[in-house]
């Protein structure tokens, strides 16, 4: 008997129920819920809604795909490992394990026609990766905020001529300077000391006692000061966690105002916001590119990046394929809920093939074109200070907040080039905020039906709660909060999600029984077509994804801001909070086995509510394709 009902249950294209009767009494609360007035007359989900076009969709996806990382991250690591050397372990990563993971999500999203967490009934044991998911973007959207609060305050202060990092200004400490050369303290006569440096000793024939001689390694730069100082207020580490610094507040207050007006109407409203902050920043990279190449010392910086000082021996450290391996995964954002967010929202029959093609080849170009604009203007800054462009480049905050504005300072109008570069940061961050909350939300509204009818209230609540628990990241301290969540959550929690998710539909659901559903949205497919993407599924895909994880757990050290180490108190409460975002997994697969009637068959087999009640509708034809009937 059990046998028998196991296979039925292995046949639910069939439109049988799921374990339970789960899945007519998610039917039932979805068909008692309050209408949606943000879903369109002309949807064809008339429970969720869809998006209004599939420009809407592309531009939000590959909005969401390319941010802050394409631009201050992938740079400095294709210089760091080799240059264009570099480019092989990248693309090599992006073929095998990239784009399978996000083909599979956005094929995953738009079947079921649920979020990260509801369509996992598909695999019951496994719905606890969905909660992981969301988990990761709701706390990766409290501090990701606070970075965009970071260039909107940057932006305010780029309206100033000269810049305020331009030189050292009052705000400044005796170890500011603009050249890279050995300072003198000086006795002043009133008492106290000035600092002077080699040149004006020269000029007065005077020279600096060895005692007061502050060594050129220890002094600052005004954009690096004017980022401690006056920016962040930094503290002295996690300890001093100190008073709010309000200007940082109120910039956060302002990013979050922003998000959720744009998000208003769902992805009704954001849909129509990703046509300027999805195009914008390729215009600002293709006006930088233009002035940056026209400046002294770019092709130096070029050559550095990715010309003729790639090393090509670098490809037989270790170290270098997983940084491919992990600036691809995290760069298009697989694992974490917002693709199959967002592609829960296509119409059945969208063709979620290419979308994945355009979007991870859009993000991969993206991130080598942005590489030239950076490195053509930190080579100028090289030449002009004299320096070699390696003391130069940086990455992450360091790019973003001291290196490239100290470089934009030197050009001649900087205030112009300041303001698009910053606003080119703000509209960067802000597409990824948007399918952050709408991860967010439309796992609420699945699970609770009754709240898609109030879909401005809960963007104002997640808002509102965000932007609260994201306060201790504009104190004193914020900044070592931000690297330390950025640490902790972004980091193996997802690669777990990810494999967990790779096995569960490889093998659980099946990926035999996946490849049909996505025929039956894309249409058939020769047999050969598939046998990449199985072998990827089944095996490369988890293979690449595993050995980074394990090669980044065998190589952890604790996190550090700087040359500031985190207390032994913060790296355990970073160890507690990837432990907060993983426990669900077993917990989940627990109840699911427990509470369920049946053997475990029964329990790992379940299909998505909505895709039972859409197969019960639809036939197909002689071409292969399915369509929807017509009543």
């Amino acid at each position: 008997m059990e046998e028998n009902i196991c296979s039925a249950l292995k046949n639910l294209h069939l439109g049988k129920p799921a374990v339970n009767g789960e899945n007519e009494k998610d039917q039932d609360e979805a068909s008692e819920a309050p209408w949606d007035p943000h879903i369109g007359v002309n949807d064809e989900n008339a429970d969720r809604g869809n998006w209004a076009s599939k420009t809407d969709y592309l531009l939000s996806m590959i909005g969401y795909a390319v941010g802050l990382g394409n631009v201050w991250r992938f740079p400095y690591l294709a210089y760091k490992n080799g240059g264009g050397a570099f480019l092989i372990p990248y693309i090599i990563m992006l073929t095998f394990a990239g784009l399978p993971l996000f083909f599979l999500e956005c094929s995953f999203g738009q079947f079921a026609s649920l979020g990260p967490v509801s369509l996992w009934k598909s695999v019951p044991i496994l719905q606890g990766v969905g909660i992981t998911m969301v988990l990761v973007s709701a706390i990766v959207s409290i501090y990701y905020n606070c970075i965009i609060g970071y260039s909107i305050y940057y932006l305010f202060a780029s309206f100033q001529n000269p810049l305020p990092w331009t030189d050292c200004y009052d705000w400044s400490n005796e170890k500011c300077s603009k050249q890279n050369k050995d300072l003198c303290r000086k006795p002043a006569a009133g008492g106290g000391f000035e600092v002077v440096n080699a040149t004006w000793l020269e000029e007065h024939n005077e020279s600096c006692a060895q005692e007061n001689i502050i060594p050129s390694a220890s002094l600052q730069s005004p954009s690096e000061q004017y980022w401690d100082i006056v920016a962040l207020r930094r503290s002295s580490g996690l300890d001093e966690t100190g008073e709010v610094v309000w200007h940082l507040a109120l910039c956060l207050l302002l990013a979050w105002i922003i998000v959720g007006v744009a998000m208003f109407k769902g992805i009704k409203s954001s849909g129509k916001v990703v046509y300027f902050t999805a195009t914008f920043p390729y215009a600002v990279l293709l006006i930088l590119l233009i002035r940056g190449v026209t400046l002294d010392g770019a092709r130096q910086g070029i050559e550095y990046y990715i010309g003729t000082q790639s090393d090509i021996s670098k490809l037989h450290d270790a170290e270098v394929w997983k940084d491919a391996a992990t600036q691809i995964f995290f760069s298009l954002s697989t694992a974490w809920g917002g693709l199959m967010a967002l592609s829960s929202y296509n119409k059945f029959h969208n063709n979620c093939y290419w979308d994945a093609i355009i979007v991870c080849t859009t993000n991969c170009a993206t991130s080598i074109f942005a590489g030239f604009a950076i490195f053509s203007i930190l080579g100028h800054i090289a030449y002009v200070s004299n320096k070699p462009v390696s003391e130069v480049a940086q990455s992450g905050f360091g790019l973003a907040f001291i290196a490239y504005p100290e470089a934009l300072s030197q050009l001649p109008v900087s205030p112009l080039w300041a303001v698009l570069f910053f606003f080119m940061l703000i509209t960067l961050g802000l597409d990824s905020m948007f399918a952050f909350i709408e991860t967010i939300k439309t796992t609420l509204q699945d699970e609770f039906p009754q709240l898609r009818s109030k879909g401005i209230h809960v963007t104002i609540a997640l808002c509102t709660m965000c932007f609260l628990l994201g306060l201790p990241c504009v104190t004193r301290a914020g900044i070592y909060w931000v690297n330390f969540i950025d640490h902790f959550c972004a980091g193996w929690a997802v690669l777990i999600a990810a494999v967990l998710e790779l096995i569960g539909i490889s093998y659980l659901y099946g990926g035999n029984r996946f490849i049909k559903d996505i025929e039956m949205m894309i249409g058939k497919k020769q047999r050969p077509f598939w046998w990449f993407w199985k072998a990827c599924w089944f095996v490369l895909s988890p293979g690449l994804l595993l050995a980074v994880l394990i090669w980044s757990l065998v190589t952890f050290t604790s996190p550090s801001y700087g040359t500031v180490q985190y207390p032994t108190w913060g790296v355990a409460m970073g160890w507690c909070m990837i432990a907060f975002i993983l426990v669900w997994i077993p917990i989940v697969a627990v109840v699911k086995i427990v509470k369920a009637e049946g053997n475990l068959c029964q329990h790992q087999t379940a299909e998505p509510n909505n895709s039972i009640q859409r197969l019960e509708q639809e036939t197909l034809d002689t071409n292969g394709y399915y369509w929807v009937k017509k009543t």
